[in-house]
């Protein structure tokens, strides 16, 4: 086997269980579905594989997750989680059919967690700092929501807030420049595995191409190397993708997101 795929089959194995959600209210199985709740009315769907489902089962699952979540009136809003190896036939057609909007496609990115770690130096004048404040999580989740272009949304920061509360062994890094915070991320180590996964990352636009990604990536990394974690894992744009990729990650698949809006 190549690296590329051990590691997706250690993705596979270790990734797309109760491992995927550490943050969730309620799980629901529907089949081979796993049908997420998690704060600030936000539903999400996953699942190992859909059990040699053909289209017209497939059309079934689509429809049984949209039914369950249209009763819950909390739920305002579903992301589906699809995997390019995954064996879905139509999905994407019983998706949209559904009212599902597919988003961006991103790399799944895999590989060692000790290269990393040496991922970047911190450059001059920018400092890296954990957050465990509310007010720091609020800023650093406005600041993210800023660099994505996208409008500040508070129930995403309410989430994170009480993540923290939880002490579930999420992590919230930023690099700050003069005191502002310009680049921020989370790192997920996951119980029970290889893995940390590393997300969230973002930059202002004014202090990209500096390498501040690249060292607030690295910082991440060696807190999970204290923790005894050896593999790391990211969804990865075509920004961030090559900066792992440089690292030693090695893309071992897709993922797309479909949204639904209520």
């Amino acid at each position: 086997m190549t690296d590329a795929q051990r590691y997706l089959q250690a993705y596979d194995e270790q990734l797309r269980t109760d491992a995927e959600t550490p943050s969730a209210i309620a799980v629901t199985l529907e089949g081979p579905l796993r049908l997420v709740t998690f704060a600030g009315g936000r539903g999400f769907v996953t699942y190992r594989d859909l059990g040699g489902a053909d289209g017209d089962a497939v059309r079934g699952l689509v429809a049984s997750a949209i039914e369950h979540f249209s009763a819950d009136a909390s739920i305002d809003r579903v992301e589906w989680k699809t995997r390019g190896h995954d064996h879905a036939p139509g999905l994407h057609e019983a998706l949209i059919a559904n009212g599902f909007e597919a988003g961006e496609p991103e790399s799944i990115m895999i590989g060692p967690l000790s290269a990393l770690a040496e991922a970047g130096d911190t450059p001059e004048g920018v400092t890296l700092r954990r957050v465990e404040t509310e007010p720091d999580v609020r800023a650093m989740s406005a600041m993210v929501d800023e660099a994505f272009g996208e409008s500040v949304d508070a129930r995403q920061a309410d989430a994170l807030v009480s993540r923290l509360a939880r002490a579930d062994g999420m992590e919230l890094w930023v690099a700050e420049v003069d005191g502002e915070m310009v680049s921020g991320g989370r790192l997920e180590p996951v119980p029970g595995t290889d893995f940390v996964g590393i997300w969230g990352g973002a930059t202002l636009e004014a202090h990209r191409h500096r390498g501040i990604y690249r060292a607030l990536t690295a910082a991440r990394a060696r807190s999970a190397l204290a923790q005894g974690k050896t593999l790391v894992h990211s969804d990865s744009t075509d920004d961030s993708r090559p900066i792992l990729e440089r690292s030693g990650l090695v893309r071992v698949s897709t993922t797309t997101p479909y949204d639904w809006t209520r």
